[in-house]
């Protein structure tokens, strides 16, 4: 298989889709193709649609599915604008969905990309698709002391966002913060001493990267229409590594399958609330994933199946 990207809980997630002959499966966050290869060839009577916002990915996806041509079909687009999506392909209900919210093991090493804080040289950049302008050069030298502390505090839960902040601004008076390792050595000396280490710059690193691509941003309202477009019995599955957008899909996924909210007292339900989803299941990389793997460590895949409009 290509190591493009690996993907995680790979077996998980066929299982978790229980795939029909003759369904249609929405692939959200295509990637390298290595989960949309295992749905196509996990049932050869199914088709798949698939997205990507990246380029590169969708290049490396359309030559690792060359074997299922005329079964699929990947659009270069958000995943969140399915809609528009399902229209072009003539598609009104699907059988299952997934998307896998992490950021692909090819972007993170490519330097060119500059997502990780490791890779000293490579430009600010952390943008999927690299056709919109907006950049992570553009948040870390344009946006306000406040705008940056608040960034590094909701989306990498930084409890020295502020010091972080402060020593960003006051070296972008002098110099235009360029690299990912600037950005990094600013980061290192936002945080008190005893608390450094080898990737203490990974949760304001990764709240950065959350802000360049919106990933958070109506997440949870996307999640509801996808499930609304799933047949009854059609299941989803949505894997996440981190806790913040785990958070969003959890209580989504949970409001989903809650019924009647009537005060128990009521002899009758009045609020005519029914269960859209049942919940199948959360779970983790196996230990030999993780051994293989360790960017599946911190993983989570939550599986639902559709039981009603």
């Amino acid at each position: 298989m290509s190591e493009y990207h690996r993907p995680i809980m790979e077996n998980e997630v066929v299982e978790g889709l229980f795939l029909k002959d003759g369904g249609v499966y929405f692939d959200g966050t295509a990637g390298g193709g290595g989960h949309s290869f295992a749905i196509l060839s996990g049932n050869e009577k199914v088709t798949l649609i698939a997205t990507d916002k990246d380029s590169e990915a969708i290049e490396e996806a359309t030559k690792r599915l060359s074997p299922f041509e005329g079964r699929y079909k990947i659009y270069h687009s958000d995943f969140k604008n399915f809609e528009k999506v399902f229209e072009e392909a003539g598609i009104d209900k699907i059988d299952g969905f997934l998307l896998d919210l992490g950021i692909s093991s090819h972007q993170i090493d490519d330097e060119k990309r500059g997502f990780a804080y490791r890779l000293k040289n490579a430009p600010l950049d952390m943008r999927m698709d690299q056709s919109k302008p907006f950049s992570a050069k553009d948040v870390v030298n344009g946006f306000s002391e406040a705008a940056l502390k608040k960034i590094l505090k909701e989306y990498g839960e930084e409890r020295f966002a502020g010091a972080i902040a402060k020593k960003i601004v006051s070296y972008r008076e002098k110099k235009t913060i360029e690299t990912c390792g600037e950005l990094e050595n600013l980061i290192r000396e936002g945080i008190p001493a005893k608390f450094r280490s080898a990737a203490c710059a990974r949760q304001s690193f990764q709240a950065i990267r959350i802000e360049v691509n919106g990933e958070l941003t109506g997440l949870g309202e996307c999640v509801r229409g996808l499930v609304e477009r799933l047949k009854i019995g059609g299941r989803g599955c949505i894997l996440t590594f981190h806790s913040l957008e785990d958070r969003i899909v959890k209580q989504t996924f949970k409001d989903l399958a809650t019924g009647c909210t009537c005060p128990k007292e009521f002899p009758v339900c009045v609020c005519g609330r029914k269960e859209k989803i049942k919940l199948v299941g959360r779970y983790v990389a196996s230990e030999e994933e993780v051994k293989e793997n360790s960017r599946s460590k911190s993983a989570k895949l939550r599986v639902i199946e559709k039981i009603s409009e």
